[in-house]
């Protein structure tokens, strides 16, 4: 049989991509809310800078899978993330051209927000294809090296992030970020290469589908049609929808622990961006070394055990610590143990919704299913900007870490979840109403 060169690094490619273009949001991450506070010493307005960036990802993740369905999520992807280039490199030229209030900031970030959800979207829907494409047989494994890829950009990305801070300034670092899209649409576009040279099979008068064609005669279906099928095949599926419920409420809480409460915290303890990256390094280091010992042994352990323990451990309690302690030292330790629990969360979760996805549905339940689980972030930061300036950081972090660990309960007395989470459901190769072709 023959292949088009180069197919099975498809994944490995995509792995690269992603690499390249978290680690700059991550620098992102870290430069966005120390310029607020920085140019305007205010806690409130850096939730509100960071409500006005995921407001749109979450906006754009939703209402971006029809049209990611319809042109293809490999063209997707290099779209968004040439666009994104542009937009988030407006921060630093407006910088130099002593024009950047902060409304025309807001502007930009909430634009280049909308952009990164639909980039994000598309690579999450090319990945099942990348993964058959390289013949990996285990998508739990092959979610925890790309969950590996996003947590362990943390880590380079908050050491990178942390020292170009201090010695550029907040403004002019974005620029990274901006390179950073800019690689991986190249990447993708060279290296990720899906339609491979139609095969034939020895003996059979038929040649087997590529991987990301559409199929013969398939007439585009109305946006309104298409995103009606991705949302009934979503509202059918309970756990799914329980998971991103429950999901959304920590995500929350999570955005502003991140976004507001670890800046703050860094700031009044320590009051350098060096210990702001040391701080989301350990996360980091720990996320990396989760995902390399997750990565080993996934198709052995427990997927419903693993998760339940993890999701309990790894969220809550290193908000409750933060707020007993000023040591960056102990926050290290605390957020490495926590990067090492949280990584196998998001494999296992990913796995379960491919499992249950068929692909032709793929970018439009999946691009739901993270609006729906990302809907509390946008709140996020803007609750945690104002609880840090009304209630003050520590009630705040105590309040936060016990509602974290309270919802982090629901798995255990949710029976039913082993089950269906245990149980590989194997997707329809089609869904039961008519799809979006695929260019």
């Amino acid at each position: 049989m023959r292949r088009a060169t180069g197919r099975p690094r498809a994944l490995g490619w995509l792995l690269v991509a992603e690499a390249i273009s978290f680690t700059g949001s991550r620098v992102s991450f870290l430069a966005v809310p120390w310029l607020v506070l920085a140019t305007t010493g205010s806690a409130a307005r850096t939730g509100l800078v960071a409500f006005a960036e995921m407001l749109p990802y979450v906006l754009a993740s939703a209402l971006g899978g029809p049209v990611i369905d319809r042109r293809g999520a490999r063209r997707m992807s290099i779209g968004a993330d040439v666009a994104s280039a542009a937009a988030i490199s407006l921060v630093p030229v407006l910088h130099w051209l002593d024009l950047l209030a902060f409304g025309g900031l807001v502007g930009v970030i909430a634009t280049a927000g909308a952009l990164r959800g639909v980039g994000d979207i598309a690579k999450r829907a090319l990945l099942p294809a990348a993964v058959e494409a390289s013949q990996q047989a285990d998508l739990t494994r092959a979610n925890g090296l790309h969950d590996g890829v996003d947590r362990s950009s943390l880590l380079v990305g908050a050491a990178v992030g942390g020292v170009l801070i201090a010695w550029l300034g907040p403004a002019d670092v974005l620029m990274v970020d901006g390179l950073s899209f800019g690689l991986s649409a190249v990447i993708v576009a060279a290296g990720v290469r899906l339609r491979p040279t139609p095969a034939t099979a020895p003996g059979s008068p038929t040649r087997a589908p590529p991987v990301t064609e559409a199929h013969p005669g398939e007439v585009p279906q109305p946006y309104a049609a298409a995103f009606r099928a991705g949302l009934d095949h979503l509202r059918r599926d309970r756990l799914i929808v329980g998971i991103a419920v429950m999901v959304a409420l920590t995500n929350l809480l999570d955005q502003a622990h991140q976004a507001v409460f670890v800046p703050v915290w860094v700031q009044e303890s320590a009051g350098s961006p060096r210990a702001l990256g040391l701080v989301f390094g350990a996360l980091g280091v720990g996320a990396l070394v989760g995902n390399l010992v997750f990565a080993v042994l996934a198709p052995r352990l427990p997927r419903y055990a693993t998760f339940s323990l993890c999701f309990l451990l790894g969220g809550g309690p290193h908000m409750i610590v933060m707020a007993a302690t000023d040591s960056v030292a102990v926050m290290m330790a605390v957020m490495f143990a926590s990067g090492v629990l949280c990584a196998a969360i998001n494999p296992i979760l990913s796995a379960v919704m491919y499992e249950r996805i068929p692909p032709d549905l793929r970018a439009r339940v999946l691009g739901l299913t993270r609006a729906l689980s990302w809907v509390g972030i946008p709140l996020g930061g803007l609750l945690g900007g104002l609880a840090a300036e009304g209630l003050g950081l520590v009630p705040s972090l105590l309040l936060t870490g016990g509602l974290y660990v309270t919802i982090s309960l629901v798995p255990l007395v949710r029976p039913g979840w082993r089950r269906e989470i245990e149980r590989p459901r194997r997707p329809p190769r089609r869904a039961a109403v008519p799809s979006l072709a695929r260019a």
